[in-house]
């Protein structure tokens, strides 16, 4: 697993924006990504497991569950457990996956659980419109990792 992930670093090269959603709402910072993306911009995400969802913690973890067992395991609908696969689904809903425009932008999006080895030495970008101390005063919220534990994913 290591060695793909080694693999794929070493090919971003300089022109990808690596982006930290470490306390950042969910959906406020996929939407701001999928909007890069679509205007032609390669993006690394790292430390997706510590993004957070606002809201009531058991509605939001029904939600979740909802999702995951909707469909058949034969035919699905599939939901991901994995908080990077999570991410990486919320990103997709907000492009318009059914257009080339879509699945190429979809293509320039990377999403890592933690920071690589190869990405500590890089600067990271935030979000300044989706972090959690400038939008929300609440404390009610659940992190990726904690979703993806309740959907029963055991590596977090």
């Amino acid at each position: 697993m290591t060695v793909n992930i080694d693999r794929i670093l070493s090919n971003l090269g300089s022109d990808y924006r690596v982006i930290d959603v470490s306390d950042h709402i969910l959906g406020r910072a996929s939407s701001i990504i999928a909007k890069r993306l679509l205007n032609g911009e390669k993006i690394v995400v790292v430390n997706v497991e510590k993004s957070v969802i606002t809201g009531n913690k058991r509605m939001i973890l029904e939600k979740y569950k909802e999702k995951y067992d909707r469909g058949s395991k034969e035919k699905g609908p599939y939901f991901p457990r994995h908080p990077e696969k999570i991410f990486k689904r919320t990103v997709r809903g907000m492009l318009p996956w059914k257009s080339k425009r879509g699945r190429e932008a979809y293509k320039r999006l990377r999403v890592f659980m933690g920071i690589p080895e190869l990405l500590k030495n890089r600067q990271f970008e935030t979000i300044d419109e989706a972090l959690l101390e400038k939008v929300s005063k609440s404390e009610r919220y659940v992190t990726l990792a904690e979703i993806s534990k309740f959907l029963g994913f055991k590596g977090v």
